[in-house]
């Protein structure tokens, strides 16, 4: 990852420090003020530490496992005519990202729609036979009885807890999520939007960890370098 950087080793370690630190994440606005580098090395070194984080060592969630879909994006009312009477589950201005949660480890996917093809697929691929799966109302979940022990809370009549069976752990990750893109973020483009939803399962699934063992585990991962030609290419908006 630090191949061909002219920014010293020091100043990436610091930034993989703090940025790994940070529950919300960091600007590469403040980044760079805090590095004295231009905010468009930082966004660049953001941008490569970011690359590094993935969810393959998440294979097969095997015991009580929830799940839930939210949708990311701006606001309804914010936008133009076209789209001001959209609803929160449109994807005409949000964009759907899927989650399954288990004994505290999360997994999220950037999907193209929340249809049942679409869900049932991930799952049977990421969550063992047989398990207990929790999921809320929604008409995609429809059929999974026939694979595994379906607990369903339904949001819609104002339940949110049914015996134990309940959704809260994933629906908590949304929290971090959305108030960290907005909060820290501001935007993230839908092009980009897997590897933001892959540093923030990264941080939770490693909140247990002291700063510094995070810091350790994150240069055991960091193999891969993206270049700046290579990002510019995908790139629709610069400062996050």
């Amino acid at each position: 990852m630090f191949e061909s950087s002219h920014i010293s080793l020091r100043k990436w370690f610091t930034a993989i420090y703090i940025f790994c630190s940070h529950k919300k994440g960091i600007s590469s606005v403040q980044l760079h003020k805090d590095l004295h580098i231009t905010q468009k090395s930082a966004w660049f070194l953001l941008s490569r530490i970011r690359y590094n984080f993935n969810q393959d060592h998440i294979v097969v969630f095997d015991s009580d496992t929830q799940a839930d879909e939210t949708y990311v994006g701006g606001e309804a009312r914010k936008k133009n005519n076209e789209h001001k009477n959209t609803q929160g589950r449109s994807l005409k201005i949000k964009t759907p990202v899927f989650g399954l949660i288990s004994n505290g480890t999360v997994f999220t996917k950037v999907i193209p729609n929340a249809k049942g093809k679409t869900l049932k697929s991930i799952i049977s691929s990421r969550v063992l036979k047989g398990t207990t799966l929790i999921t809320d109302g929604w008409r995609g979940y429809k059929g999974l009885h026939e694979d595994y022990r379906h607990e369903v809370v339904e949001h819609s009549k104002g339940t949110y807890k049914r015996g134990e069976f309940h959704t809260n752990a994933i629906e908590g990750f949304w929290s971090i999520l959305k108030r960290g893109l907005i909060g820290i973020y501001h935007f993230c483009s839908v092009k980009h939007l897997e590897k933001y939803c892959n540093e923030f399962s990264y941080r939770y699934n490693t909140r247990d960890m002291s700063d510094g063992q995070r810091f350790v585990e994150v240069l055991k991962i960091i193999n891969t370098r993206l270049t700046y030609t290579n990002l510019k290419n995908t790139i629709t908006i610069i400062k996050t």
